[in-house]
């Protein structure tokens, strides 16, 4: 049994890629697991029978197995025996209407509004029937469909899915007994924002821009690995300086967001002085960003062939040079007030645990699994462009890594530090040159035709994963989007079970996911 193996970014004809009997395809995956593989995408391609397409990562070799097969209305699931297959398998149930035997818990990935009653027909009569989503036909279980909890003085929390302020909708239900959390359910999706079946076609002229909004704070992140597709494709080579401002980009975007979140974890537990510094020190990190390209998110930044925008005068790389050293010396000043008080430590260490054994049983990314003694990097286990070139700096110190608050929050510290150290190194060694790739200015180039290529980045949540597909006519029959929190919410339920509920908000900022990345 072979699969076709690439590497990160490169491209390989939908031909080259096997496509298996479904009981070969599933040992296949299994197997894989057992050796410590993950798996990235898992997904379906439309069609009677369905296809499904496997795209499993190995960081050892820092290869990428594909792998594809057909099933019909139903097939054997993979989640009894492979855990980290469970939300791809409820996903391919939701869209597709195809019923994994055997799945523990088969209800939608994402938010399903209720079956409308049936309307009546012109004539006065009623209609046998209204209109049903494909799921319920096929027998899914439908959103309201929680686990329940049964026991004495067993009650349920519900919060959401409507949250206060301009926080997206997502419904969490905790079973309690008392202030014990037994378990938690977390229910996503409630916008049906369609980024996915948007894509399909391209690309075209807002292609670019529904993938800066995939997940807006990770706009850099996403906008790289749907790039990197687009060049794998296209064969194109990316100037060197092009690679170094990626890089930049990117890194600037892990700070902001990662100092955002240790002044939010800050004030979770109300100590306001680190805060108030790193909601401060958060916003000049976007001033980078904006210094870098106009936008404090990073729109318009990344174009496929290199970057939109260039670091074009001395005075301009100077004052991101100072504004960077200002920032190191701020932000090491802010965080370590948290690890010098103890009543913040009290709170952080033991709570929201989540087990080294769990975290690679669900295929958790980022800082979360780092947090867990999982070096899971793709800067380093699949690295690309500039970091091909400079590698990033690893966390070292193995301190910290008991899977809980205190540890996402170190993970967080230790890669600030690194990104501060690797940035300073990469501005004083910026290659010159273009920094777009000429061919890359010759509008409307087709992609070649019935092809395939996955694109990994490291975002600052973690391994951001798109698989591009293309027709016979060149043009993208499926766009594959996996952000990070779709591995990493299962996380969160486990770190909330025998925990006190009020918890709760330390152990969600602690993740800190998106609801937007998950609702494709």
């Amino acid at each position: 049994m072979t699969a076709c193996l690439i590497g990160n970014g490169q491209t390989v004809p939908l031909p080259a890629i096997q496509r298996l009997e479904f009981a070969e395809f599933r040992a296949w995956i299994l197997d894989l697991v057992q050796a410590g593989h993950r798996i990235a995408s898992l997904f379906g391609v439309g069609g009677d029978p369905l296809l499904l397409v496997a795209v499993m990562a190995d960081d050892a070799s820092a290869k990428l197995s594909v792998s594809s097969t057909t099933v019909g209305r139903r097939y054997a699931a993979l989640t009894p025996d492979c855990p980290q297959a469970h939300m791809f398998e409820r996903e391919i149930a939701e869209q597709w209407g195809v019923i994994p035997d055997g799945h523990p818990w088969l209800r939608p990935a994402r938010f399903q509004p209720p079956c409308r009653p049936p309307e009546p027909r012109s004539d006065g009569s009623n209609p046998e029937s209204g209109t049903v989503s494909s799921n319920l036909q096929a027998g899914i279980p439908g959103v309201a469909d929680f686990f329940g909890v049964k026991g004495e003085e067993i009650h349920e929390v519900a919060v959401g899915p409507v949250h206060a302020g301009v926080i997206e909708p997502g419904h969490f239900r905790f079973q309690c007994h008392g202030e014990k959390v037994f378990h938690l359910e977390i229910s996503l999706g409630y916008q049906h924002r369609g980024i996915e079946r948007a894509l399909a076609g391209g690309p075209h002229k807002r292609t670019l821009a529904q993938i800066e909004t995939v997940a807006g704070d990770t706009t850099v992140g996403h906008a790289i690995a749907y790039c990197q597709n687009i060049e794998g494709l296209m064969g194109w080579e990316i100037p060197a300086r092009a690679r170094a401002l990626r890089a930049v980009g990117l890194e600037l975007e892990r700070l902001a967001n990662h100092t955002g979140d240790l002044g939010a974890l800050a004030g979770d537990v109300g100590f306001l002085p680190t805060s108030s510094f790193c909601g401060r020190i958060r916003g000049d990190f976007l001033n980078m960003t904006a210094l870098l390209c106009g936008s404090r998110l990073g729109r318009g930044f990344i174009r496929p062939g290199g970057v939109g925008f260039d670091l074009d005068t001395p005075e301009r790389l100077e004052r991101l040079a100072g504004a960077l050293e200002r920032a190191r010396v701020d932000t090491r000043t802010a965080i370590q007030l948290l690890w010098d008080t103890p009543a913040v430590l009290s709170r952080f260490e033991g709570t929201g645990t989540v087990s080294r054994d769990a975290c690679r049983a669900l295929g958790m990314v980022g800082p979360a699994a780092r947090a867990c003694g999982f070096e899971r990097d793709v800067r380093l286990d699949f690295p690309v462009g500039q970091y091909a070139l400079s590698r990033i700096p690893a966390i070292h110190d193995p301190g910290l890594r008991r899977g809980d608050v205190e540890s996402r929050a170190y993970v967080r510290f230790a890669e600030i530090e690194n990104s501060l150290q690797y940035l300073g190194e990469l501005l004083q060694n910026l290659p010159p040159g273009d920094f777009l790739a000429p061919a890359a200015r010759i509008p409307n180039a087709a992609l070649p035709a019935d092809s395939l290529a996955v694109s990994l980045v490291e975002g600052w949540r973690g391994e951001i994963c798109h698989v591009a597909l293309t027709d016979a006519g060149g043009r993208l029959a499926r766009y594959k989007i996996v952000d990070p929190s779709f591995h990493n919410w299962i996380g969160l339920g486990m770190a909330l079970r025998n925990q006190a509920i009020s918890d709760f908000p330390l152990c969600n900022k602690s993740f800190n996911l998106s609801y937007c990345g998950f609702d494709l």
